[in-house]
């Protein structure tokens, strides 16, 4: 049997996650989805949908879609879908998950790869986030769930971008791309997304593509150091909110220290694998809490075929990709994604690791 994909959504309250959400349980889409819920919000899906008698929560919508609620464990859950689906009780081609507004997706995601009898039934498509244009910049000075959420995304969906100016928007979407820069970043309209742009997206596969923005390789070369200003320290010692520390309106001044940050590694020299693999093991070990998604194509001794690679938290995977082309530069390219991650160490680490 095919791997079933599957969507998780996450994204703060108001985003727009609800709208997406409704669509997918009511529209005439011709796709036949189970929604899990993470619990029922004030503001989820109108819960008279969803009335239903049975332990089981789970609840068959009029265009064939499936509903159904996590009252406990999400293994439990996709072990008895998957059980459902077998016996031809229920008939669903892809999973989406949606995350409670405050969740880390980090775990929901280690769940696919940990457990091997998930992980022989479903595959992880993506992890999409929705961002409210309007409150996201406070949400992501006060809140480093909202952080991690932009960190982890394949996909980033600005909702509201109608409520809040252009130069809003823009230094937003750039502040975005400083914490996720493999992330594509689309406007929409409250969660209003073509559903070929939420489903689909193959974010999580080790395919020899390693998305980063290309405007955000163009800026690797002037540092935003020198763009920090002193004026953080103007409101006295009384106030420590966050929200407070940054006056707005600078435009492009990239001020906001997220402790979420990115950062892209190269090389032309290959690695040694055995090198590789010590060193990677150790920060794992160390920083696997911290480290959010990292992904790299690396070019490594031994071997015609790029090795591909990429991990969520303590989780790592590899592959072997296509061999390098005639005549193409065999370049290691690596992203991390995390909070607070010691570049220097990292980049240093991974120095030492070349052949």
């Amino acid at each position: 049997m095919a791997l079933i994909p599957v969507t998780i959504l996450t994204g703060f309250l108001g985003s727009g996650k609800t709208t997406l959400l409704k669509r997918l349980l009511s529209e005439a889409h011709g796709q036949k989805i189970a929604v899990i819920e993470n619990e029922f919000g004030e503001e989820n899906i109108d819960n008279d949908i969803l009335v239903t008698e049975s332990k089981e929560q789970i609840v068959q919508m009029s265009n064939g879609c499936i509903c159904c609620t996590i009252r406990e464990d999400l293994r439990e859950t996709l072990q008895l879908l998957a059980a459902k689906k077998r016996k031809n009780l229920l008939e669903f081609d892809r999973i989406v998950i949606e995350t409670t507004g405050v969740a880390d997706p980090g775990p929901v995601a280690q769940t696919f790869f940990m457990d091997e009898e998930i992980a022989e039934t479903y595959l992880i498509d993506s992890i999409i986030t929705l961002v409210d244009a309007k409150h996201a910049p406070q949400q992501l000075n006060d809140r480093q769930e909202a952080r991690r959420q932009v960190g982890f995304a394949d996909q980033i969906f600005l909702s509201k971008t109608d409520l809040v100016s252009k130069e809003e928007t823009e230094a937003l979407t750039h502040r975005l791309k400083h914490m996720n820069p493999r992330a594509p970043i689309k406007a929409v309209h409250f969660g209003e997304v073509p559903l070929s742009e939420v489903l689909d997206l193959r974010g999580f596969n080790l395919n020899a593509k390693l998305d980063i923005d290309p405007d955000f390789l163009k800026e690797e070369g002037d540092d935003h150091g020198h763009d920090h200003h002193d004026h953080d320290h103007e409101h006295g010692e009384h106030c420590n909110h966050p929200s407070h520390q940054h006056d707005h309106g600078h435009g492009h001044h990239h001020h906001h220290d997220d402790d979420v940050k990115s950062f892209v590694y190269r090389s032309e020299r290959p690695f040694d694998p055995a090198k590789l693999e010590d060193f990677l093991g150790a920060i794992v070990n160390i920083y696997g809490p911290r480290m959010l998604r990292y992904k790299g194509v690396l070019n490594m001794k031994g071997t015609e075929r790029k090795v591909i690679f990429q991990g969520v938290h303590q989780l790592m995977g590899s592959d072997l990709g296509p061999q390098w082309a005639e005549g193409e530069p065999r370049m290691s390219k690596m992203v991390f994604i995390g909070i607070d991650l010691p570049k220097d160490i990292f980049l240093q680490g991974l120095e030492q690791s070349l052949v």
